[in-house]
C-alpha cells in the first residue's frame, strides 16, 4: 500500500485545521519551547560553510536527504576524519527546531496534508497509461528532510527473504537474505524487543498500533475464518498470513530517517547539511566524479568530493541526475545535446512499482474514522496530539494487514493487504462520504516493467515517467484474484455485525470482464517506484551499479537508494531502502559485510493449495 496513506482528507474544512491549530497553539508552543523534548535550535552547518573557500570540499557529497541519504550521513560521519555534505532539494522537517510546529509531517494521522502540498512533495505524474483507460497516474514523492519517510504511511515491511535471494541470483552478489537481515536488525529498535529477526539497538524505532479498533480485530478474525494463518511477525519467521503491522512510529510521532538518523548527527562538526538546494549536475574530470553543481537561493555553486559523490535521490531523481550529467543511453543524451560521459543504457530502465486497489464496504455501525474526520473532531484530535503526542492523531491507522499467495504453486506471498477502518477516495484528496472500511490490496511482483527518460535538459523539469502498468496478462489475472480473495474475506462471519453493502467495486461488478474494467479505472500506485539504476554484474548490459553500489564505467560515484534494487521486493519499500543504506555504509567504509547464516524462514507445507 501506499507508503503514503490517507487517513485524513485534504478538503477545505480539513485545511482549516492548520489555521485553527496554528492560531491556538503557536504562541503557546513558542512560549514553552524549553519544555519541548526536541533538538531545539541546533543549526545545521549550511550556507556560510558552503560559500566559504574551505567549505566547498568534503570527503563525501550525498545528494538527497531522504530515506537512504539520512542513513548515510549519520553512518559516514561516525568517522570523525570523514567530512560529509548532505544536499536536499526540499526544506527541513522542523520549524525553529520543533516538530510540533511542523505537525503536518510529524503527526502520524495528518499525513495526507503533504499529498496536497508541493512544498514537501515532488508531485510527479506518469504518462497516460494505455492499459488503464489512458489515466495519468499521480506519484507523490518526498522532497524534505527524511524524503518519503517524512510523508509515507509509516508501514514497516521488509519484504520476503526470497526477494533478497532472488537479488543475488539477478547479479547482486552479497545481497542475499543472510547478508541483508543483519542490516535490517542494525537499523531497528523494535518495541517488542530483539530476537532472531528484530533489532533492539538501532536508531529506527518500530512499534505496533495502539488503537485496538474492533474493525482491525474483525478483519484478522475474518482472515482466519477464510483459512489463512495468523502471523505474529510478518517481518520475521513467517511473512505469509495476517497480523498486526509494524510502524515507524515512536511515542506517538512519525519516526522518519530524519528523526532516526539525521537529527542525532546534526551537531557533528564533520556533517554539513543544506536544504532547499537543487543539485543540477555531477562534475567530472574525464570519467572521474569530483563533485556536484547545485543551485541555492538562485545562485549556482559547486561542491567537491575528495572520495565520492553518492546519489540518494530515489528511483526518479537519481537516474534523472545521472542522465543530466551525461550517464545513460548515449543516443538519448545526444538528442538532447548532453555530452556523453558514459554510455550506460540501463539508466532509467527497469522501472517497477506496486499498484493497489481499494475494496470498500459500508459499515453499519458508527465506529469508523468517518466522525474523526469532521472538522471539530479533527481540531480535538490535533490538540491532544500537540499536547501529549497521544490519541487518534498518534497513528496512521494502518495497523493490520497481511500477505497471501495468489494461487497454488506460488512459492511465497505475492499479494499484500492493508486494512483501514475508513474510506479513502482519490489518494485522500476527496472527502470520505460515509461510515466504511476498506482493504488496500495489490500484487507484489508484477511482470509489467517501465522506464523513465529526460524530457529536457532543465533539471527543474520532471522526467517522462512510463510505468507501463497492466501490460501483461499475468498482471490482469493477479488483480482479479485480489478482488475475489478480498471479497471472500469480507464475506466471513466476523464482519456480519459491521457489513453493509459493498461500495467498491459494487455488487454490479462480478464477471472477469467487469472486474478488469474496475481495475483499469480505479487501481492506483502504491508509491513504490524502484529499480531504475539496477544493481548487477558488469556483464549485464542493463545494470547501472555493481554490487558495491558503484556506478559502472565511471569512478568515485555511487547510487544508494531504492533505484538500485534489481527487482521490486514483496512489500513496502521504506524498510528495505534503509537496509540498503545501512549495508552500503559498511561497503563505503571498507568494512566486511555482516552475515547471519541459517536463519529459518517459513515455507508452506504444500504448494498444491493456495492457502
Amino acid at each position: 500500500m501506499s507508503v503514503l496513506m490517507k487517513a485524513v482528507k485534504c478538503y477545505s474544512p480539513v485545511n482549516q485545521m492548520h489555521k485553527v491549530i496554528g492560531t491556538l497553539f503557536k504562541a503557546r508552543i513558542l512560549k514553552n519551547l524549553p519544555g519541548i523534548n526536541e533538538q531545539k535550535f541546533k543549526i545545521s552547518h549550511t550556507s556560510s560553510q558552503l560559500s566559504s573557500e574551505k567549505g566547498n570540499s568534503y570527503t563525501y557529497v550525498i545528494v538527497g536527504a531522504g530515506s537512504a541519504g539520512c542513513v548515510l550521513a549519520n553512518r559516514l560521519t561516525e568517522d570523525p576524519l570523514s567530512t560529509v555534505l548532505l544536499l536536499e532539494a526540499g526544506p527541513k522537517d522542523t520549524l525553529l527546531g520543533s516538530k510540533r510546529l511542523m505537525w503536518k509531517i510529524h503527526m502520524p494521522a495528518a499525513l495526507t496534508y503533504n499529498l496536497c502540498d508541493e512544498k514537501y512533495n515532488w508531485y510527479y505524474h506518469t504518462t497516460p497509461q494505455k492499459h488503464m483507460d489512458n489515466r495519468i497516474m499521480y506519484w507523490p514523492r518526498g522532497r524534505v528532510w527524511g524524503g518519503s519517510s517524512s510523508l509515507n504511511a509509516m508501514v514497516y515491511i521488509r519484504g520476503h527473504a526470497e526477494d533478497y535471494n532472488r537479488w543475488s541470483r539477478e547479479g547482486a552478489i552479497g545481497w542475499d537474505y543472510e547478508h541483508c537481515l543483519p542490516y535490517f536488525k542494525k537499523a531497528q529498535t523494535h518495541e517488542l524487543g530483539p530476537d532472531q529477526y528484530r533489532g533492539g539497538n538501532g536508531p529506527l524505532y518500530v512499534s505496533r498500533g495502539k488503537t485496538n479498533h474492533p474493525l482491525h480485530h474483525a478483519f484478522l478474525e475474518a482472515t482466519q475464518q477464510a483459512g489463512y494463518p495468523f502471523t505474529d511477525d510478518m517481518n520475521g519467521y513467517q511473512q505469509e498470513g495476517f497480523g498486526w503491522m509494524d510502524m515507524t512510529v515512536h511515542q506517538g510521532q512519525r519516526w522518519s530517517t530524519a528523526s532516526a538518523y539525521l537529527h542525532p548527527a546534526i551537531s557533528r562538526p564533520n556533517l554539513s547539511v543544506a536544504e532547499k538546494t537543487l543539485v543540477t549536475k555531477i562534475l567530472f574530470q574525464g570519467t572521474k566524479s569530483i563533485g556536484v553543481e547545485y543551485v541555492k537561493n538562485g545562485q549556482r555553486k559547486k561542491a567537491f568530493a575528495s572520495k565520492e559523490v553518492i546519489l540518494s535521490g530515489g528511483a526518479i531523481n537519481s537516474p534523472q541526475l545521472l542522465m543530466l550529467s551525461g550517464i545513460g543511453n548515449a543516443d538519448d543524451l545526444k538528442k538532447l545535446g548532453i555530452p556523453v560521459v558514459c554510455h550506460l543504457p540501463g539508466v532509467g530502465q527497469n522501472l517497477q512499482d506496486h499498484l493497489e486497489v481499494y475494496i470498500q464496504q459500508k459499515c453499519t455501525k458508527p465506529i469508523t474514522l468517518y466522525n474523526a474526520q469532521k472538522p471539530v473532531n479533527m481540531v480535538r484530535i490535533g490538540l491532544e496530539w500537540l499536547w501529549k503526542f497521544t490519541g487518534e492523531g498518534a497513528t496512521a491507522h494502518l495497523e493490520s494487514g497481511g500477505f497471501i499467495r495468489s494461487e497454488p504453486g506460488v512459492p511465497h506471498p505475492d499479494i499484500q493487504f492493508h486494512f483501514l477502518p475508513s474510506q479513502v477516495i482519490d489518494h485522500g484528496r476527496v472527502a470520505s462520504t460515509m461510515e466504511a472500511y476498506q482493504v488496500h490490496v495489490g500484487p507484489m511482483r508484477s511482470t509489467s516493467v517501465g522506464w523513465l527518460k529526460l524530457k529536457s535538459t532543465d533539471p527543474n523539469e520532471h522526467p517522462i515517467i512510463e510505468p507501463n502498468y497492466m501490460s501483461t496478462e499475468r498482471d490482469i489475472w493477479e488483480f482479479r484474484q485480489c478482488v475475489k480473495l478480498t471479497r471472500e474475506i469480507f464475506a466471513q462471519k466476523a464482519f456480519e455485525k459491521f457489513r453493509g453493502p459493498e461500495i467498491q467495486p459494487g455488487n454490479h461488478v462480478q464477471s472477469d470482464k467487469e472486474i478488469d474494467a474496475f481495475i483499469r479505472q480505479k487501481a492506483d500506485s502504491a508509491y513504490h517506484p524502484s529499480c531504475t539504476c539496477k544493481m548487477g554484474q558488469l556483464s549485464d548490459s542493463t545494470a547501472v551499479v555493481d554490487p558495491q553500489t558503484k556506478v559502472i564505467g565511471v569512478e568515485n560515484l555511487r547510487v544508494v537508494d531504492a533505484s538500485i534494487m534489481p527487482s521490486v521486493v514483496s512489500g513496502n519499500l521504506n524498510a528495505p531502502t534503509i537496509m540498503i543504506a545501512e549495508k552500503a555504509a559498511d561497503i563505503i567504509k571498507g568494512l566486511p559485510s555482516l552475515q547471519e547464516k541459517y536463519v529459518p524462514v517459513y515455507k508452506p507445507k504444500t504448494l498444491e493449495t493456495q492457502r
